[in-house]
C-alpha cells in the first residue's frame, strides 16, 4: 500500500525584499511518511532556504506548505512537530550530555521521571548509553553530531530536518555517519529531510533525491534514477562524473558525438540534436584499431582501485576510469556499449531578451546603442525626416506599446574579464564542461541570465562582460498596440 504524504510544498516561492533576490522559485514536492528525502545542489541553490521554510524559520513569499494535508506556512516553529539538526550542532558547552538532550523537554515542563526515561531511550538509539554525565568538550565530532540528533529525537518529532549535519566531520567519519544515519532512519521509521551538496551522501542514504539549481528543482527521483537517467546536463554533471557531448541522431538508435557514431538504447528521431552523457566507468580502452573513436592519453592519475585517465579525441576530451594504466602520449581506442550512453534532447539555450526603443526610435540595451534597423521590424515601416517611425498605415510608432525581443546564440557571445567592455556584465553562476567547450550561465546585473559557450575555463563567481555583436542578433516584434 502506498504511503501517504506527510509534507507537501505547492508552488512555494521565497524572495527577499531587501535585495529582490529570489532564493526558491515555484517549488513543488510531495514527501511520503517515513521517507528519507535529500535536497541536493551547489551552494546558493535554495536547499537550506527550503528546509528553513519547512521548519518555520522562514516564511514563503507565496505558495503553500502542508503537513498531513493542513497548511502550516504561517505557524511558528514551536507549533510544528518538526525538529532540525544543524551543521554546527548548537550544543550547550556548559551543560553535560543529559542536560543538553533534556533541554527541550524541560522547556515543555515534562515530568522529571519521563525526561530521564526519554533521554536514556534516545542515547540508546544513537549508541551513546552511559554518556549522560560527559561534557560536550570531551566528545569527538561524530559523537557531538549524534548528541545533536538525540536532542532533536527526544521531542518525538514527526519529521527530522538535517541541514548538512556531517559537514564538519573528516572524510572517514562522514562516511561512517552516513551509514549510521541511514540505519537510524530505518529503525525509527520517521521522515528525514536532509540537505547536502555532497553527491555521495545523497546517493548513499536517500530514498528520494531532489536536485536543485538556482532556486528550482531540476529533477526528483531515486538515487538510481538520478544517476542513470539524468534529465538535463546540469544533473548529469552534478551527480557523479560525466562526459557530456553535443551530438545528433543519425538513424534508429544511432548517434554521432565526439567524432564517432555509436549504437544507443534511446529511440530518438533521426536528425534530432541531442546531449549525450557517458559515465567514465562505461568507457572501455582498446587498441586504436578496435575503438569506436581514438585519441591520445593526456593524463593518468592513480586512484587506488582504478586510474582516472583523460584522452583527447580531436577537440573533445573523454574522461575514463579503468584498471588499465596507459602511458601519457599513448594512442588508444575507446568503445562504449549502447546502454552506457544516455541521450537527452538538447536544450534550447538561445538567449532571448527585451531591448529598449529610445526617444530617437533606435534600439538600446542596458543604455547602449544597438546598430540594428527598427524600421525593418515594422510592417511597412518608414523613418520620417524628423526621426520618427511610422507603420504601413502612416501611424506613428507607439513606443510605450512596442516591444522588441532580441535573441543571440551562446556561441556568438564572447566573455571578457574587463566587465565594462561588454554590452552587459555579471557573474558566472554555473558551468558545465561539454567535451569541447564549457557552457556557462552568467547572472547579469539586470537580472537576466545568459548562457555562453566558451573553450576557455573561467571560475565560478568570475566577474565578466558579455560582448554581443549586433550582427549576430536576431530581432522580432513582440507586441504592437495602437
Amino acid at each position: 500500500m502506498e504511503r501517504e504524504n506527510i509534507i507537501e510544498l505547492k508552488s512555494v516561492t521565497k524572495s527577499f525584499s531587501d535585495n529582490g533576490f529570489v532564493a526558491v522559485k515555484d517549488f513543488n514536492l510531495e514527501v511520503k511518511r517515513g521517507e528519507f528525502v535529500t535536497f541536493l545542489g551547489p551552494s546558493g541553490c535554495g536547499k537550506t532556504t527550503t528546509l528553513r521554510m519547512i521548519a518555520g524559520f522562514e516564511m514563503p513569499t507565496s505558495g503553500e506548505i502542508l503537513l498531513n494535508g493542513k497548511p502550516i506556512q504561517n505557524l511558528p516553529p514551536y507549533e510544528r512537530p518538526i525538529n532540525t539538526v544543524f551543521q554546527r550542532y548548537a550544543l550547550f558547552p556548559h551543560m553535560n550530555i543529559f542536560d543538553n538532550i533534556a533541554f527541550g523537554l524541560r522547556q515543555k515542563k515534562t515530568p522529571k521521571d519521563e525526561i530521564t526515561k526519554k533521554v536514556k531511550k534516545v542515547l540508546s538509539l544513537v549508541d551513546l548509553e552511559g554518556f549522560e554525565e560527559r561534557r560536550v568538550s570531551t566528545l569527538s565530532g561524530g559523537q557531538q553530531q549524534r548528541i545533536a540528533i538525540a536532542r532533536a529525537l527526544v521531542n518525538e518529532p514527526e519529521i527530522l530536518l538535517l541541514d548538512e549535519p556531517l559537514g564538519a566531520l573528516d572524510l572517514k567519519m562522514r562516511q561512517e555517519m552516513q551509514l549510521e544515519l541511514k540505519e537510524m532512519h530505518d529503525r525509527l521509521g520517521i521522515t528525514f529531510i536532509y540537505v547536502t551538496h555532497d553527491q555521495e551522501e545523497a546517493l548513499t542514504m536517500s530514498d528520494k533525491i531532489v536536485v536543485m539549481s538556482e532556486g528550482r528543482i531540476q529533477q526528483i527521483g531515486t538515487p538510481e534514477d538520478i544517476y542513470n537517467e539524468p534529465k538535463n546536463a546540469f544533473v548529469a554533471d552534478f551527480i557523479g562524473e560525466s562526459n557530456i557531448f553535443s551530438g545528433i541522431m543519425t538513424g534508429k538508435k544511432k548517434v554521432r558525438f565526439c567524432g564517432g557514431e555509436f549504437d544507443c538504447v534511446d529511440d530518438v528521431p533521426e536528425g534530432t540534436h541531442i546531449t549525450a552523457v557517458v559515465r567514465p566507468e562505461d568507457v572501455r580502452l582498446t587498441p586504436p584499431s578496435e575503438g569506436m573513436i581514438t585519441g591520445e592519453v593526456t593524463s593518468v592519475i592513480f586512484k587506488g582501485i582504478h586510474y582516472e585517465i583523460a584522452v583527447q579525441s580531436g577537440k573533445n576530451e573523454m574522461e575514463v576510469k579503468s584498471i588499465q594504466a596507459p602511458k601519457i602520449g599513448e594512442k588508444v581506442g575507446m568503445s562504449v556499449d549502447p546502454d552506457g550512453i544516455h541521450i537527452m534532447i538538447a536544450e534550447d539555450h538561445t538567449n532571448r531578451f527585451l531591448v529598449d526603443i529610445n526617444s530617437d526610435y533606435r534600439l538600446e540595451y542596458n543604455g547602449k546603442l544597438l546598430h540594428a534597423s527598427l524600421t525593418k521590424l515594422i510592417r511597412g515601416g518608414k523613418r520620417l525626416d524628423d526621426g520618427t517611425i511610422v507603420d504601413e498605415n502612416g501611424d506613428t510608432l507607439d513606443l510605450a506599446k512596442t516591444k522588441i525581443e532580441a535573441s543571440i546564440q551562446p556561441q556568438d557571445i564572447d566573455m571578457t574579464d574587463d566587465a565594462e567592455e561588454g554590452l552587459v556584465e555579471g557573474n558566472i553562476s554555473n558551468l558545465i564542461y561539454q567535451g569541447d567547450h564549457y557552457s556557462y550561465v552568467i547572472h547579469t546585473d539586470l537580472g537576466q541570465d545568459f548562457v555562453v559557450y566558451d573553450e576557455d575555463l573561467w571560475n565560478m563567481g568570475d566577474r565578466v562582460g558579455l560582448v554581443m555583436p549586433t550582427e549576430k542578433m536576431s530581432f522580432a516584434l513582440k507586441k504592437q498596440g495602437r
